[in-house]
């Protein structure tokens, strides 16, 4: 049919063809929107003009940076590599064991320099601080993120999560039934938290979940900050941040943490036990956000792309972390069933703190937690 219009205009035909010339190269990748776009302001792959163009730009970037990510947390290792060998950009991993704060204040101390990171994952407390640090930007599979767990224009949306645990080496302590047993002369020196409650997401809210199992409420941690104090005292709270190495060696054989997290000791620890209080199941999620001075603006995006695919989504959950669009992906089919069926079970009605309440806790712990530990 363009053909025989062609024909009929002979005097526009040069102009014509010149044009429907350009437009073949275009739907062709000839003339890729991947080297005009700005990707610091993109905020959606079409922005680049498909993922195609976006993978192109990232990969002329040849770098992403990331920081706090332990190989060991949600499986963050295979994703990693895997996002390495998918595109053949290299990964930048800076202070695996930092904080959710610790990313932030990198985010601000390196602003303006290629080692600033491009990406960080981070606790909703700390994310909901500092929303003026971030780009906005919605991944292709936006709509299967529940609207209560993203920033409704993308400066940061959830995604993985579980329940807050206690973790511990039967073998050093005794059977932990509740949180009182905590209490016990039997754990003298060998209760943990995963950092600092002030500044890391974890540990606030393995104090949350002891306000809960002790009378308080997701609007009240200071039953928390109680019954941390009560452990100071009988000396059985040990000020170390717990990590795979501290329980692997035996300092920290008793860990407050997400129960994804503290199921995996038990490939070091065979005789690690995860126990979740049937009265203070507390669940939250992590969330994702791009720094919007982030040196590598593409890569940043693509990494966003990857992780909220159906493989990135898949590698948490072999990470035995709940991704936050398992809901969609079961219905979907796209689930690794084997993956989702290793989960920890949960018996009981799980809670969540809303930002407002993520928000008061934090500001709590600010202005009681060192003196209640000190």
């Amino acid at each position: 049919m363009e053909l025989t219009r062609l024909r009929r205009f002979d005097r526009a035909r040069p102009l014509v063809l010149v044009a429907a010339a350009m437009a073949l190269l275009t739907a062709c990748g000839g003339t890729s929107t991947a080297t005009t776009v700005n990707a610091a302001a993109a905020t959606s792959v079409s922005d680049f003009g498909g993922l195609s163009q976006l993978v192109a730009a990232a990969k002329k970037e040849g770098k992403l940076n990331v920081i706090a990510l332990p190989p060991d947390w949600a499986n963050y290792g295979a994703i990693i590599s895997g996002f390495t060998a998918k595109y053949g950009i290299p990964i930048q991993s800076d202070n695996p064991n930092g904080s959710s704060q610790d990313e932030v204040n990198a985010v601000q101390s390196l602003a303006g320099t290629k080692r600033a990171p491009d990406v960080l994952d981070i606790g909703i407390a700390v994310a909901l601080a500092n929303t003026n640090l971030f780009a906005p930007y919605k991944v292709q599979t936006w709509g299967d993120i529940l609207p209560a767990q993203k920033e409704p224009t993308g400066l940061w949306f959830q995604d993985y999560g579980g329940y807050m645990s206690i973790g511990y080496d039967s073998s050093k302590v005794p059977t932990i039934s509740s949180l009182q047993d905590l209490l016990g002369s039997g754990f003298r020196g060998k209760v943990a938290l995963n950092g600092d409650p002030t500044k890391a997401n974890a540990a606030l809210n393995g104090v949350m979940m002891a306000s809960l199992a002790n009378g308080g409420s997701l609007d009240d941690i200071s039953k928390g900050v109680d019954f941390f104090h009560q452990l100071k005292l009988k000396g059985n709270f040990v000020p170390v941040q717990a990590t795979t190495a501290t329980v692997k060696n035996g300092t920290t054989p008793v860990v407050f943490d997400w129960d994804y997290l503290s199921a995996a000791h038990g490939k070091d620890v065979p005789t690690w036990k995860v126990f979740v209080p049937s009265n203070a199941i507390l669940g939250g999620y992590y969330a994702q956000a791009i720094n919007k001075q982030a040196p590598h603006p593409a890569a940043a995006r693509l990494w966003m792309e990857y992780l909220y695919s159906d493989e990135g989504q898949n590698l948490w959950l072999k990470g035995l972390a709940r991704p936050v669009r398992m809901a969609a992906m079961q219905a979907s089919g796209k689930i690794d069933a084997t993956a989702a069926a290793a989960l920890p079970p949960v018996n009981g009605t799980p809670v969540f703190l809303s930002d407002a309440q993520a928000t008061q806790a934090k500001t709590y712990l600010a202005a009681h937690w060192a003196q209640a530990i000190g």
